[in-house]
């Protein structure tokens, strides 16, 4: 058995490792581990029994990474956030030049902001609305509005 001074800094060392490591990685992998050292390196200090600092690091590890599952989990899933061009889809824009894919012209303005444009169908001219469709390259795949 190692003497407590030893697990002192054996568990301290392990927390900041733990926690340093957690800072320059992705997700939250690393923080339940950083947690647990950090609860027994709290107990060694305090001079509690080995198998007590043993029992606090499983357990604060255990219990941290069940609370901490649940943004580990939003992390993986996607958030529905749009940035970018792609926010776009779906809304209505007014047509500033003609949309024609075969002359490539075509310029919208959705919301305050004027996008280059190109369509499936036939070319629509300047002053109409469009429902912007998709998202192609740098472009706005619109359609005309009935």
């Amino acid at each position: 058995m190692m003497d407590n001074e030893v697990w002192r800094w054996v568990w301290t060392g392990l927390a900041l490792l733990m926690g340093i490591g957690e800072i320059v990685t992705a997700g939250f992998f690393l923080l339940p581990f950083a947690i647990g050292a950090g609860l027994a390196a709290v107990a060694a200090w305090m001079g509690v029994a080995d198998i007590v600092q043993w029992l606090l690091f499983f357990v604060g590890t255990g219990l941290s990474m069940l609370y901490i599952r649940r943004f580990m989990r939003a992390q993986d899933e996607d958030s529905g956030l749009v940035v970018g061009p792609g926010r776009y889809v779906g809304m209505e824009a007014l047509v500033l030049e003609t949309v024609d894919t075969g002359a490539n012209t075509g310029l919208i303005r959705v919301e305050a902001e004027e996008w280059r444009a190109t369509t499936d169908g036939e070319p629509i001219t300047e002053g109409r609305r469009v429902k912007v469709e998709a998202l192609r390259g740098t472009r706005l795949v619109v359609s005309e509005v009935d």
